[in-house]
């Protein structure tokens, strides 16, 4: 079975750990690229939606967040 390279675009700059973005906020976007990534698995490895299983991923995660917080 021969691995299949998948383009990940760089962190910007902005989100690097020098630029003041904090511990919190950068394992959040580790959290939210693992789970893009999953999605990706359950669809086949098709491509195409990336935009997509990040914003999923993204209101998925930040949903969990909240409502932790407000626990």
């Amino acid at each position: 079975m021969t691995k299949r390279n998948i383009a990940v675009e760089p962190v910007p700059e902005d989100l690097t750990p020098d630029s003041g973005q904090s511990t919190a906020d950068l394992e959040l976007q580790e959290q939210i690229r693992q789970r893009a990534y999953e999605l990706y698995e359950q669809r086949g490895k098709e491509d195409g939606f990336a935009e997509q299983d990040w914003l999923q991923a993204e209101a998925e995660l930040t949903h969990t967040n909240a409502l932790k917080a407000a626990a």
